[in-house]
């Protein structure tokens, strides 16, 4: 799991923005050109793959290796890349809810909480690795305050404190919403509602800007490890330098130091300009990659208004025309998706200031993740009440 879900999300993101500036053709209506655009798109997933690959070993993410244990580790990485690309299409074709990767995203992101509050290994100060045992060991010698400021970058309370506020704020904000009234033309006395969330774009901006920073820092450290590390390079320096580290390369510099989020009030405080600029280009990444996907992912108010005109939906007191249906939803799409993406962004960074566990996009992504899944399921339950409204809900 080295790669994660980057290989799949950037492979994604490029098809994505392929069909939705109709660089490449796509009728998602038509069931061959969908399963043409979703072979591209594995493939494409195998070749990111192979790609990262090779940037982490020829980087030096590993160390210094041996040809047998390269290739031994590029055999490995790929097979996980492929293992994870399959359990996705697994959940997608029907065999379980939601998607794979946010389903990997939740489980990656509980483990690392369960393992900063929780965990039994002593660290560096003596006490257990884990916020809420360590308390109760400080607790015990009188410390107490201790347990909230822990030395060098070890969870603490105050971090245990902003995961919970994190959760409670993500799921208060996923409530806000929109809702626009319809009626069934089918079924007179039919009626429903169409909501538009605050979050209208889910958390696909925050997770490609996780990837799009999760790119650069790999660009950037290929670069320094093979052609820059005596930081010669001004060119180079400009996109990152690092330090060698016991727990591998620390960035230092250049862009990759700004896009790397500062973890933990000291280290904030050490350097208020990293994290001003990085709260900057996380709020103009995320508002950016919200629009263009609402526009590209079938999101928009056109695409919108045509969906609940198939479906034989209309809003009482307008006339059942594209162009005012589109015009009226645009009044809410449009500072939705940019609102929407400033306010997941300023979220993201403040949990990374005050040192939340499983990192601010990590907590963030979760929290959404599981909110999905309780839409999902209510869905459903809409679905099996009115079959009528299947193919409108997704289902088919």
């Amino acid at each position: 799991m080295e790669l994660g879900i980057g290989p799949i999300v950037t492979a994604g993101l490029v098809m994505q923005l392929l069909s939705g500036s109709q660089i490449i053709d796509v009728d998602f209506s038509d069931p061959e050109d969908r399963s043409l655009f979703t072979a591209a798109q594995k493939v494409l997933s195998v070749i990111m793959t192979v790609f990262q690959a090779l940037a982490y070993l020829i980087g030096g993410a590993f160390g210094t290796l041996s040809i047998d244990i390269t290739i031994l580790i590029f055999i490995q990485l790929i097979a996980a890349g492929i293992v994870l690309m399959l359990m996705d299409e697994l959940l997608q074709k029907g065999w379980g809810l939601g998607s794979g990767i946010s389903l990997f995203i939740a489980a990656g992101v509980a483990e690392q909480v369960a393992w900063n509050s929780l965990g039994l290994v002593i660290s560096d100060d003596g006490k257990y690795h884990g916020a809420l045992i360590a308390l109760g060991q400080y607790i015990a010698e009188g410390d107490a305050m201790t347990a909230f400021d822990r030395p060098g970058s070890l969870p603490d309370m105050t971090g245990f404190i902003a995961t919970a506020v994190v959760f409670v704020i993500v799921i208060y904000m996923q409530a806000i919403r929109i809702e626009v009234p319809l009626t069934y033309a089918k079924y007179r006395g039919f009626k429903g509602r169409y909501p538009i969330k605050f979050f209208y774009a889910s958390n696909i901006p925050v997770i490609l800007a996780a990837a799009f920073f999760a790119n650069v820092y790999l660009i950037g450290q290929l670069l320094w490890s093979r052609y820059n590390k005596s930081n010669s390079n001004f060119w180079y320096n400009l996109i990152g330098t690092f330090e060698s580290t016991d727990a591998g390369l620390k960035p230092v510099g250049g862009l990759v130091y700004y896009l790397t989020p500062p973890r933990g009030i000291e280290v904030v405080t050490a350097d208020p300009l990293r994290a001003v600029v990085y709260l900057l280009v996380l709020i103009v990444a995320c508002t950016i990659f919200s629009v263009t996907w609402i526009e590209v992912g079938g999101m928009a108010p056109k695409d919108v208004a045509r969906q609940l005109l198939d479906a034989g939906m209309m809003v009482p007191g307008f006339r059942s025309s594209p162009k005012i249906l589109e015009k009226l939803l645009k009044r809410y799409i449009g500072p939705a998706s940019i609102w929407g993406g400033v306010a997941i962004a300023l979220i993201a960074a403040f949990a990374d200031y005050l040192g939340a566990l499983g990192t601010g996009m990590g907590i963030l992504l979760a929290t959404m993740i599981i909110s999905q899944y309780y839409e999902i399921i209510a869905k459903e339950r809409l679905a099996d009440i009115h079959p009528s409204l299947r193919d409108f809900l997704g289902f088919g």
